[in-house]
């Protein structure tokens, strides 16, 4: 089979001086495809700055014989999205892929939890990867073409303790990558999620010892970065999808309901009364949208002689 090539194509990285950042952006550049490498050189709670981490990498491109610019501006300022993006189309002339990488990381129990700590995690998780997709999108949707992938986490799933502002700003990636690869479906925009597990720099902050040696060993970026180059090659076909990735193993993540409990008249004593159906794990319904949610919900209504709706027709989108 060919190898999937990147030739010609423009992609940006952001959070690409080091860790996974790095690996998206050289396995990408070792493919054929010219990278905008953006960091902003912080250290790992956000703080301060250093332009030598995103020079470091297009050093690394370079010496490869690749084409790659460094950027430092930031992903959580319309300026800096709207910069980041500039540098693509002012030195290669196109932009087709959006890799939102750039993150920060800290802990905090929620006594001690500041709001700045709060926003700050939002800024960078949430409002970064929006900013930066909004200033591509219109090019995205002019050339009929666009790859945006976001980084989501377990934590958005699963929650983490002394952790409540990084697994919320993570899952609110995963409403962000679902929405926007609805939005894009019609201009040939896909817009899908990696769940990355990999040793990093916070990789030191939580573990040590042996299984730190081992967790270096084996859970190394460049395992996320083949998942990541596959969901923003063109062959791929996947919108809306979150992969998790860790390790070698790759897994689409479902989204799904329990089986559930259906009565028209429901109380809270019938909640109470048939927990067993409405938790129960062995029958899980796997949600692709909204409307797949809200059609399973009819269907119980009409089988209970509720007539069925009119038809819904389009929402009205008009900006308000």
């Amino acid at each position: 089979m060919t190898d999937l090539r990147f030739d010609g194509r423009v992609a940006v990285v952001t959070g690409a001086g080091s860790g996974i950042g790095r690996a998206h952006a050289l396995t990408l550049a070792r493919r054929g495809a010219q990278v905008v490498v953006n960091d902003r050189g912080t250290t790992l709670d956000g703080e301060s700055l250093s332009s030598g981490p995103a020079q470091s990498v297009v050093d690394e491109i370079t010496a490869l014989g690749g084409s790659a610019i460094a950027c430092t501006d930031s992903v959580s300022s319309e300026q800096g999205a709207a910069a980041i993006v500039g540098i693509a189309m002012e030195t290669y002339g196109r932009l087709d892929v959006v890799i939102n990488n750039a993150g920060i990381f800290h802990y905090a129990d929620l006594a001690h939890l500041s709001l700045a700590r709060f926003q700050a995690m939002l800024d960078v998780h949430v409002l970064g990867p929006f900013l930066v997709t909004r200033a591509a999108w219109p090019h995205f949707v002019r050339q009929k073409y666009g790859r945006v992938l976001l980084t989501c986490s377990s934590v958005g799933l699963f929650g983490l303790s002394h952790g409540s502002h990084y697994s919320s700003a993570k899952a609110a990636v995963i409403g962000l990558t679902r929405s926007l690869a609805a939005e894009g479906m019609a201009d040939g925009i896909q817009v899908n999620a990696v769940a990355p597990g990999a040793s990093t720099r916070s990789s030191t902050d939580v573990l040590s010892g042996e299984f730190l040696e081992w967790f270096s060993a084996h859970f190394r970026p460049d395992s996320v970065a083949a998942v990541a180059a596959w969901l923003v090659h063109e062959d791929c076909t996947d919108s809306g999808q979150i992969y998790a990735a860790q390790a070698g193993r790759v897994a689409r993540v479902l989204i799904a309901e329990a089986g559930g409990y259906f009565d028209p008249d429901l109380s809270p004593e019938d909640v109470r009364d048939h927990r067993q159906l409405v938790e129960q794990e062995s029958e899980p319904v796997v949600m692709a949208s909204m409307e797949q949610e809200l059609d399973l919900t009819i269907g119980c209504l009409t089988r209970a002689g509720v007539p069925s709706p009119p038809t819904m027709g389009d929402f009205n989108l008009t900006e308000s």
